[in-house]
């Protein structure tokens, strides 16, 4: 009986052969993976599981331990140990133990996500919680996370990261730079984006280093290139993202005099950190007159992060008019007390269950996006908030409701725009002339009565920041290789069509006809003989950039994911496939290292920060790369 209800890891494996010394060969259940070992040393399988099966590993590590635990509590006092209600008594896990080591798997992932010093395994509150979730674990100490795990844990990311770029025909990297008074140190981040084999979007940071000097652009693009060869991409870049100007403010905008609770009491303390945060970099590259800028390192390689250009857009064309803060304080006056003293409930009418805030707990989130919905769900719903609110100097007048009102109909498309390009999805280049010129006719359609200025302000930063987009080869060709678009929104056709031709030209490499011979024809055997009375197909020409560019275009546009469409029809169009498999590499979304950074600068205090640990830069890069480690 005791055989039977014996938990093994070979449950999870079907035994093909078993030979002298024990020695057994096995295939995996889930994957048919064939293993070899013998069968008292079946750490090969473990560690097949814990990799490729996490799921069955998990399962098999609580089938073992509720099969100790029952074993210790058959043996009681006879077997010599008594467990109290605190584990004292309890037998610790050995190093080795699976349990052991999940644990201390879970206690790394905490402080990568978490960003946390790996210090706080010493803590005595953190090693109390520990016993009394789990007695039997033994704590690692700090130097352990710090010297062994984090330095395995980027040894794996770099391995994987090295291995999916081998495939890579082309990538786009992104160059994100971030200094702060409060840590004391810059960092530059270099994040890679490329398509694979199977034309999926795949993007890993490849580096998160320290900068002793964040003005040196110089020394950026030394340590950029540095990383590029170790990673075997230095002929394969196709555009490089980065700010030529970082001293422009990147940080979160959030609507001029909208202060929410969580928000507004520490406005003095953000406007600070706004100088040196995320992208807020004191020294201008371009303002050294000791280094070239970045511009002129990279050259025409580089391009603009459409979706910062976005926020600079919007927070100059809405700053151009500050009369709008004083209705904008008064709503933000009105949302805190009714959150402060309106039943949870009740707020579920307005704000709805997924987004309504509790009791004196308001909104956190800086970004003006955020803010403008909540500021929509009000105008929609402001005759129920009227009836339930007791105070007259905070109800809004009729003007300010339709300074409100029209402030929203105004920037609901920047506002779809920016969600567009926010959050950890890849968004591709290809929507940025689509947004541009869908936010320039809603500039010129918009009625307005209260709120000109406004619209003054955002036409003139679309022209600013935005207008050049329209011109911009890359935009043009990324756009046009887009499915979903084609040339459905050029004025021009002919002209864009030969701009499109003029790129395809130089990033291309004319397929020779041998090659069109040996994928028309199949190599002869020794039966084709058979079938010689069948006249042969005649050999398919190669199509001309032209050809294939008419060809594409006659079709009618499709919603079909652009990656999904180029690799149906990479064959049919082979050339121009060629270009959408760079174009679409480049992003106009932010990084998940500039998100990092933005938390960084944005969440932690000045103690919190001086808490942290010599290797920031570790863990921002573990952080960034969590999915490579635990898909």
């Amino acid at each position: 009986m005791a055989s039977k209800s014996r938990v093994s890891i070979l449950d999870y494996f079907n035994i093909v052969c078993e030979g002298d010394n024990g020695k057994i060969e096995s295939n995996c259940k889930a994957c048919g993976t064939r293993i070899q070992a013998k069968r008292t040393v079946t750490s090969n399988f473990v560690t097949h599981l814990k990799r490729k099966h996490q799921a069955m590993y998990d399962e098999f590590v609580r089938k073992k331990d509720v099969k100790r635990e029952a074993m210790q509590m058959c043996a009681g006092p006879a077997g010599g140990r008594v467990i109290s209600q605190n584990g004292a008594g309890m037998s610790k896990f050995d190093y080795s133990d699976p349990r052991q080591s999940l644990i201390s798997e879970a206690i790394a992932k905490m402080i990568i996500r978490d960003l946390q010093p790996a210090q706080i395994v010493e803590y005595e509150g953190f090693r109390e919680l520990l016993q009394l979730l789990e007695p039997r674990y033994i704590p690692v100490p700090c130097h352990y996370i710090q010297q062994q795990l984090l330095p395995a844990y980027v040894s794996q990311v770099q391995l994987a990261a090295k291995q999916a770029l081998k495939g890579a025909e082309s990538c786009s990297v992104t160059l994100d730079l971030w200094t702060s008074s409060t840590v004391g140190a810059g960092y530059l981040g270099v994040t890679c984006h490329f398509i694979n084999a199977d034309w999926h979007i795949r993007s890993a940071l490849l580096a998160c280093l320290p900068l002793a000097d964040h003005s040196n652009s110089q020394q950026m693009l030394t340590e950029f290139n540095e990383i590029s060869e170790s990673h075997d991409i230095s002929g394969k870049v196709f555009r490089v993202v980065a700010d030529t100007s970082p001293s422009e403010d990147r940080s979160a905008f959030h609507l001029p005099g909208f202060h929410l609770i969580g928000n507004g009491e520490d406005e003095e303390e953000d406007s600070s950190d706004e100088e040196t945060g995320a992208g807020g970099v004191k020294e201008a590259i371009s303002g050294n007159e000791n280094h070239k800028s970045l511009g002129q390192c990279l050259g025409r390689s580089r391009i603009d992060c459409f979706a910062r250009l976005l926020a600079q857009c919007v927070r100059e064309g809405v700053c151009a008019s500050p009369q709008i803060s004083v209705p904008l304080s008064k709503a933000a006056c009105l949302y805190n007390y009714i959150i402060a003293t309106v039943a949870p409930e009740k707020l579920v009418q307005v704000f709805g269950s997924s987004s309504a805030p509790t009791n004196g707990q308001g909104s956190s989130d800086k970004n003006w996006n955020a803010q403008l919905k909540i500021m929509r769900q009000m105008m929609e719903s402001m005759d129920f908030l009227e009836d339930i609110v007791d105070r007259n100097d905070i109800v809004l007048s009729n003007l300010e409701k339709a300074v409100l009102r029209e402030l929203v109909e105004i920037l609901e498309p920047f506002e779809e725009a920016s969600d567009m390009v926010q959050g950890d999805k890849h968004v591709s280049i290809s929507l940025a002339l689509p947004c541009v010129l869908g936010l320039r006719k809603h500039l010129a359609e918009v009625i307005t009565h209260q709120c000109s200025g406004i619209v003054m302000g955002l036409s003139q930063a679309l022209d600013r920041r935005l207008a050049g987009i329209l011109k911009d080869p890359l935009c043009v060709t990324a756009t046009t290789l887009d499915p979903q678009f084609k040339l459905s929104w050029s004025s021009d056709t002919d002209w864009h069509k030969q701009m499109l031709l003029e790129v395809v030209g130089k990033h291309t490499q004319p397929l020779s006809p041998l090659e069109h011979h040996s994928e028309a024809q199949p190599s002869p055997s020794k039966r084709c003989k058979l079938f010689s009375f069948i006249k042969q197909r005649p050999t398919t020409q190669a199509k001309t950039v032209e050809q294939e560019l008419s060809a594409y275009l006659h079709e009618e546009p499709t919603d079909e994911d652009p990656l999904q469409y180029w690799k149906r029809k990479s064959i049919d169009f082979p050339l121009l496939s060629q270009v959408a498999k760079k174009v679409f590499t480049v992003p106009a979304t932010t990084t998940a290292v500039d998100q990092i950074f933005n938390l960084v600068s944005k969440t932690l205090s000045p103690e919190q920060c001086r808490l942290l640990p010599k290797n920031l830069d570790t863990l921002i890069y573990l952080k960034a790369n969590y999915r490579i480690l635990w898909s």
